[in-house]
């Protein structure tokens, strides 16, 4: 008994000998990367302090400090950065998809500020004022050389609030004056139409807050348009630089997850527990399994991918255009106690069969270039892409790196009429694969 007494003692002693160690040795390590970052923090304040005392010109503390944080996120990624006050709130409001305004797309030509085009339905569509117009004053304020952000800032506010502009036109002797009430401006992501009948379109520009809402909206006034049911669909991705996550999730729901197992969407992994996310369809009705072709092309980033590269692994679309942008990380935008924001990569998202598409993109399964083919020759895509930027993460595979397999098109016959001026060649391609594919189902159904 005595024994086992002195047995259970030695071993608890160890214990304690062993975890006073290993705690001394965690202590240690805290304590050098502590003292190396107060060593590292040390040696920016001297810089600071050396560079507002001998610059040639003096430097103003704010500007130092901003670029300072500038170039300690560029130097991570080319997607993390640091935003000012007013870029960081037109950002939240671009990504809402709506806010107080006029209802204006502007530009700035030659130093003038110029209608690009007035946005339907809204109180500058309502008042009369055409692309081309030149904005003179907004209220009482000049616009000759002012920026875009400022006369944004101007034509903003809050609902039932008034502004004035004074707009010279050509072919008008006097300046026109548009008094105008502010409205809630509702900017559209996407565009709809019937191709054929039967044949759907739906163009997504990028994934806003609103994107996965008209998207249902715009399905349903399609197959409205077409007798009730489609016979195939087109969505076009391209140039879609990404946005929202969850409204790409959205999109993509609508065709995926019919049974219990098999809906996983997109997954994130990152250095947090709470970067790792599943998105995993919802149960309940989806769309008809009518055929369906995804166009991409270099333009096509993040969030396009991820629908991309979901309905190319549950092999519900063609993918059709030319390789995608590869941007397989995941921005978290934090906003910082002074009213700046920080956006921050703290993740990285992969396809549901495990696929990084991190600096290398979406193949598409049938390769057809932006232009019709000259003499056989396919057209050079000269597109740049993630894995073209300084400081990109190389991809990785996920759980699986699947090759994908490339059909590439048969350039047109020589002689026949080129109408790529006229016509969006990848997208007649893309109607006749699905006019082809409804063709060879229906002569099935005959059978």
């Amino acid at each position: 008994m005595g024994r086992s007494r002195k047995i259970i003692l030695s071993l608890i002693l160890i214990i304690i000998i062993l975890a006073s160690a290993i705690i001394g040795i965690i202590n240690t390590r805290k304590s050098i990367t502590r003292t190396d970052d107060q060593d590292y923090i040390r040696l920016f304040v001297e810089v600071v302090a050396i560079v507002k005392k001998h610059y040639v010109e003096e430097v103003e503390s704010k500007k130092l400090m901003q670029n300072a944080v500038k170039g300690m996120l560029a130097s991570l990624d080319p997607h993390s950065e640091y935003l000012a006050a007013e870029p960081f709130k037109e950002m939240q409001v671009h990504m809402s998809g709506s806010f107080g305004g006029l209802g204006i797309e502007i530009n700035m030509l030659d130093g003038k500020l110029v209608v690009v085009s007035p946005i339907e339905d809204t109180p500058a569509f309502k008042a009369g004022i055409k692309p081309a117009d030149h904005i003179w004053k907004i209220d009482d304020k000049l616009t000759r050389g002012m920026n875009i952000s400022k006369a944004v800032s101007l034509m903003r506010g809050e609902k039932g609030t008034s502004v004035t502009l004074t707009i010279l036109r050509n072919g008008s002797s006097t300046p026109l004056i548009f008094p105008l009430v502010r409205d809630i401006i509702k900017t559209k992501s996407l565009k709809a139409k019937t191709l054929e009948p039967g044949f759907g379109y739906i163009g997504i520009a990028e994934f806003q807050a609103r994107t996965g809402e008209d998207f249902t909206n715009a399905l349903k006034k399609l197959r409205e348009e077409n007798g009730g049911t489609l016979r195939g669909l087109v969505l076009d991705l391209r140039f879609n630089p990404g946005g929202l996550v969850d409204s790409a999730f959205m999109v993509a729901d609508r065709f995926i997850g019919e049974g219990l197992s098999n809906g996983l969407i997109v997954y994130t992994e990152g250095r947090e527990p709470s970067a790792k996310r599943s998105w995993t369809a919802y149960v309940g009705e989806k769309e008809p399994r009518y055929p369906m072709v995804v166009l991409i092309n270099g333009g096509s980033a993040s969030a396009s991918e991820i629908v991309a590269g979901a309905l190319q692994d549950h092999k519900r679309a063609i993918i059709m255009g030319t390789q995608s942008f590869g941007k397989g990380s995941v921005q978290s935008v934090l906003p910082l106690k002074n009213g700046d924001g920080l956006k921050l990569t703290t993740a990285k998202y992969y396809t549901p069969n495990g696929r990084s598409i991190q600096a290398k993109g979406i193949t598409p399964d049938i390769v057809v270039s932006m232009m019709k083919p000259k003499n056989g020759e396919p057209d050079k895509d000269q597109a740049i892409r993630e894995k073209d930027l300084e400081n990109h993460f190389e991809g990785k595979g996920g759980a699986t790196e699947q090759k994908q397999e490339q059909k590439q098109e048969k350039p047109a016959p020589r002689g026949a009429v080129d109408k790529s001026k006229k016509d969006d060649y990848q997208l007649s391609r893309a109607l006749d694969l699905l006019k082809g594919i409804d063709m060879l189902s229906q002569l099935k159904m005959k059978k």
